[in-house]
């Protein structure tokens, strides 16, 4: 008797793997197509994505998946990884919309190009004016950022003893990031004032003269100087003026936290009792009336070595300089009162 042994059917078994492979890739391939080119939402549909220094794809793909703007945090990691875009992505603020690819997604946040609000502080600006752009451009609530310049608790942190940082917020072009607040910007700003005053420190020595006084000046030469190469002349006339008790008398002073110099200041103007107000005080005011640059701050440093007392604005925005006060009522003549007449 023959022992006959059942027949085995592995062959047809591995006959089926390939197809079950291939119907595996298919259904793959199938998956990461229609997800390459099918967004999650329309474009309605905004996240404010913040990509700190340091965090990987991986977190941010899932982060993306759980704000609900793209449908599979394994699909954008996988098309970062072929792509080589995983490694290449860059810190910063992006706006990502669900009606996006994931093409386009990746080379957004590979292109560094983020979606930061851009604000610029003019020089001379004060906090009003600054509050008043902030508010205009969308970025802050007028009122929230002056709450922040006058935040006491956030004064002393930043080492300010006056009532806000008016004169401390260095003129220039800041980022302002989704995380920010009105005081991340004001503490920035105030940082960037620190750095940029840096290399006044030997003339302030030189000149027995601190940096708050330095500011109070400046900002008035930043409200009286169109052009920047008369701002040492400027400076000298003001400080020819406090060094024989002569007042101020800086039309600009008269106005400050009333109304936005624009030129024209009246007579109830100049008449305005201010601890501000140079035409009633006698010395520097009490505070900035404003956010001076660096070389409104050098001018008064190293002013001009003149020995004028008076000047007057000229048609083209500049000013002629006086020593006495007969020749600055010439002046006064000559380009104010025949002007106002014509």
């Amino acid at each position: 008797m023959s022992l006959r042994l059942p027949r085995i059917t592995t062959i047809s078994v591995h006959r089926s793997v390939p197809w079950l492979f291939r119907g595996c890739s298919l259904l793959f391939l199938g998956w990461y197509l229609l997800l390459l080119y099918l967004p999650a939402g329309e474009a309605t549909q905004v996240y404010g994505l913040t990509v700190p220094k340091g965090v990987g794809f991986a977190s941010v793909a899932h982060e993306l998946k759980q704000a609900g703007v793209i449908r599979s945090s394994l699909h954008l990691r996988l098309v970062a990884r072929l792509r080589g875009l995983d490694r290449r992505m860059q810190t910063g603020d992006y706006r990502i919309s669900s009606a996006m690819l994931p093409a386009q997604i990746l080379e957004k946040l590979a292109s560094g190009q983020t979606d930061a609000c851009k604000f610029t502080l003019p020089e001379g600006y004060s906090i009003y004016q600054a509050a008043e752009l902030l508010q205009k451009q969308g970025v802050f609530d007028r009122a929230a950022f002056l709450d922040a310049c006058s935040d006491r608790a956030l004064l002393d942190e930043l080492g300010i003893s006056a009532k806000s940082v008016e004169g401390y917020l260095f003129p220039g072009t800041y980022q302002i990031g989704f995380q920010m607040d009105e005081a991340g910007l004001v503490t920035e700003m105030v940082r960037a004032f620190r750095h940029k005053t840096e290399g006044l420190k030997p003339l302030l020595e030189a000149r027995h003269i601190t940096i708050e006084q330095v500011v109070i000046l400046a900002s008035i030469i930043e409200r009286e100087a169109v052009s920047t190469e008369e701002k040492p002349l400027i400076a000298s006339v003001f400080l020819n003026r406090l060094r024989i008790g002569m007042p101020l008398q800086s039309d600009p002073t008269a106005i400050y936290g009333v109304k936005v110099f624009g030129g024209t200041v009246t007579k109830q103007d100049l008449q305005r009792n201010s601890l501000y107000n140079t035409y009633k005080v006698k010395g520097l005011p009490v505070g900035p009336i404003g956010n001076p640059g660096l070389e409104a701050m050098q001018a008064v440093l190293q002013p001009a070595n003149t020995d004028y007392l008076y000047f007057v604005a000229r048609k083209n925005g500049t000013h002629q300089f006086s020593r006495t006060l007969s020749e600055h009522n010439q002046g006064v003549e000559r380009f104010l009162k025949k002007g106002r007449k014509r």
